[in-house]
């Protein structure tokens, strides 16, 4: 079985490169298309069941697909709560005085969701819900953070490593049941 972890498409321009959090913010005219786009890109895989965020970002992103599965929409895959810093740029977080020395201790700096928390909820919910599906191919559409937390809690790797890999809009990554591995940089070709 694989699990192929979709990153949402492109929010609209005020909201890029933020820490977005649990805003519910729509796709930009781009991300709607480039949604579309991946969906034609994965059109080759029979989907057997769908997670999406709740949030209208993955799930302006999912419609693009035409799946003949069941979508499951769940809070638990939401991006971690950034708490009064949602919406803001690390520009703007920075200048209230928060220094940054690492990605763990920013992340665990920011009001909101603690990050022991976050970590729990997601890996959780992955053994628990993801890994127990049956099927082949599972599609899962949610954030960057929650993609990045998942590798760096199944792989090994530390959050300043995980979230140094790029994972732009629209991309995707799998996680290969057989060998309890996350393929990162696959290559369309090797599916």
């Amino acid at each position: 079985m694989r699990l192929y972890f979709v990153r949402h498409s492109e929010v609209i321009e005020a909201y890029q490169g933020r820490y977005n959090g649990h805003i519910d913010i729509p796709l930009s005219p781009k991300g709607k298309q480039d949604a579309k786009e991946l969906a034609k890109k994965l059109s080759h895989i029979k989907f057997d069941k769908a997670f999406c965020s709740d949030l209208l970002r993955a799930r302006e992103t999912i419609a693009a697909f035409d799946l003949e599965c069941e979508v499951i929409y769940t809070d638990r895959l939401r991006e971690k709560s950034w708490g009064r810093h949602e919406g803001m740029s690390f520009e703007e977080i920075t200048k209230e005085g928060l220094e940054y020395t690492s990605f763990e201790q920013w992340i665990a700096a920011l009001d909101g969701e603690r990050l022991e928390s976050y970590a729990a909820r997601l890996q959780e919910y992955f053994e628990e819900v993801l890994l127990g599906q049956k099927g082949e191919n599972i599609l899962v559409v949610t954030h960057a953070g929650v993609i990045k937390m998942l590798i760096a809690l199944n792989e090994g790797m530390s959050l300043d490593e995980t979230f140094a890999i790029s994972l732009t809009y629209s991309s995707y990554v799998c996680f290969d049941r057989k060998n309890s591995k996350f393929l990162i940089g696959l290559k369309e070709k090797s599916e």
